[in-house]
C-alpha cells in the first residue's frame, strides 16, 4: 500500500501540473480567447480530472496517466507551432518597431519614440532618428522602477553618449489595441517582445510624471562598467532589436523578461554578473549590482538607493530640454571606469 502510495504522489502531481497549464494554455488560445479556446479548455480540463481520479482509485491508473499525457503532448505541440509576428493591429506606443544601421562606428537609430505626453493614455505619438558615435559611448545607467513593492521592477538600460545625449532602451511587451498585460498571460505566447528604443523624456518620464494608476517610484544608477564593456552591450542591443524588427520572438514572464534579457545581453562581456535568484526577483537587481562593486561604493545601499530616487527631480524638469541632465542633478557620484 506505501509503494501504490509513493508512485501514486509524483504522478498525481505531474499530472495536475500538466493539467493547468494545458488547460490555461488552451483558454488563452493564439492571443484572445474565443468560444472555441473555452470549450476546448473546459474539455481538457474534464478530461484531466477524470484521469486524476482514475490514477488514485482505479487498477487501470497507467492508462489514464498515459491517455491524458498523450492529450497532453498534442496541446504542447499545438501550443509550440504558435508563431510570433509583426503583423497586429498593434497599441500606438508599440506600433513602430526601432531598427538600426551601422556604418563604421556610426549606429543610426531609428525610430526613436519621443511622444508628447498629456496622460499616460493621452499624448501625441513622435519619432526620430539620430546618429550615435560608438566612441562616445561612456558607460551605462540602469533605471528601476517599482509600484508593487520592493520586489517587483522594470528595470531600463540607458547608454550615455556624453555630449549626444542619452538613449534609453525598454524591454517590454508589444500590446494589441485593448489587450492588457498579465503576468499570468506571459507565459503562454501571447505577447511579442519589443526593444522600446526611446528619449529619455518619453519612457522614463511617462512613468515618473504620468503613470498614476498605480504610480511608479524611479531609481537611477549610475554603472561603473568599463567604456568596452558598454560599446560591446550597446551593439548587441543593436543586434538584438534588429532581429526582433526582422523576426518577431515571444515575450515570457520568466525567461525573456526586462531583467532576464538584460542579463542575457550582458553575457557579449566576459565580466558579466553570474546568475543570481535577485536576477529573477527584478526589484532586488540595483542592490545586488551594489553588492558586486557594479554601482557607486562610496555610501551604504540605503543611503544611495535614497540618493537615486529620481521623481521629484523628474517632475521638476518635465518637458525641459534638459530632461536628463536635470534628473541627473544628484544621482550617484561618478568614479573612474573599472
Amino acid at each position: 500500500m506505501m509503494k501504490k502510495l509513493l508512485i501514486s504522489i509524483p504522478l498525481a502531481l505531474l499530472l495536475i501540473t500538466t493539467s493547468v497549464w494545458g488547460t490555461l494554455a488552451l483558454y488563452f488560445g493564439d492571443s484572445e480567447t474565443g468560444l472555441l479556446q473555452i470549450c476546448l479548455a473546459s474539455a481538457f480540463g474534464l478530461f484531466s480530472f477524470v484521469a486524476l481520479i482514475g490514477l488514485l482509485r482505479s487498477r487501470w491508473r497507467y492508462r489514464w496517466l498515459f491517455g491524458h499525457m498523450a492529450v497532453f503532448m498534442l496541446v504542447l505541440l499545438w501550443w509550440l507551432n504558435i508563431s510570433p509576428s509583426n503583423d497586429r493591429d498593434w497599441q500606438a506606443d508599440v506600433s513602430k518597431l526601432p531598427f538600426a544601421t551601422i556604418d563604421g562606428n556610426k549606429v543610426t537609430m531609428h525610430n526613436i519614440r519621443n511622444f508628447d505626453y498629456r496622460s499616460e493614455f493621452d499624448y501625441t505619438p513622435a519619432y526620430y532618428d539620430k546618429t550615435f558615435d560608438i566612441d562616445k559611448l561612456n558607460g551605462v545607467d540602469l533605471f528601476a522602477f517599482y509600484w508593487m513593492g520592493p520586489a517587483i521592477a522594470h528595470t531600463i538600460l540607458s547608454f550615455d553618449f556624453a555630449d549626444q545625449g542619452s538613449l534609453a532602451v525598454s524591454i517590454e511587451t508589444r500590446k494589441q489595441n485593448n489587450e492588457e498585460y498579465s503576468t499570468i498571460k506571459g507565459f503562454f505566447r501571447q505577447y511579442e517582445l519589443i526593444y522600446i528604443v526611446a528619449d529619455e523624456r518619453d519612457v522614463i518620464r511617462l512613468r515618473t510624471n504620468y503613470r498614476h494608476n498605480p504610480p511608479e517610484d524611479g531609481y537611477l544608477y549610475k554603472g561603473l562598467g568599463s567604456q568596452v564593456n558598454a560599446q560591446r552591450l550597446f551593439l548587441e542591443y543593436v543586434k538584438q532589436i534588429n532581429e526582433l524588427h526582422d523576426k518577431p520572438t515571444f515575450y515570457n514572464t520568466l525567461l525573456d523578461n526586462c531583467t532576464i534579457a538584460i542579463w542575457f545581453r550582458t553575457m557579449v562581456n566576459n565580466e558579466h554578473l553570474p546568475f543570481s535568484w535577485k536576477i529573477l526577483v527584478s526589484g532586488y537587481l540595483p542592490e545586488y549590482l551594489y553588492e558586486s562593486k557594479r554601482i557607486e561604493q562610496q555610501k551604504s545601499f540605503a543611503e544611495l538607493q535614497q540618493q537615486a530616487h529620481i521623481n521629484q527631480r523628474a517632475q521638476a524638469a518635465d518637458k525641459s530640454a534638459d530632461f536628463s541632465k536635470q534628473i541627473r542633478a544628484s544621482s550617484p557620484i561618478e568614479q573612474e571606469p573599472k
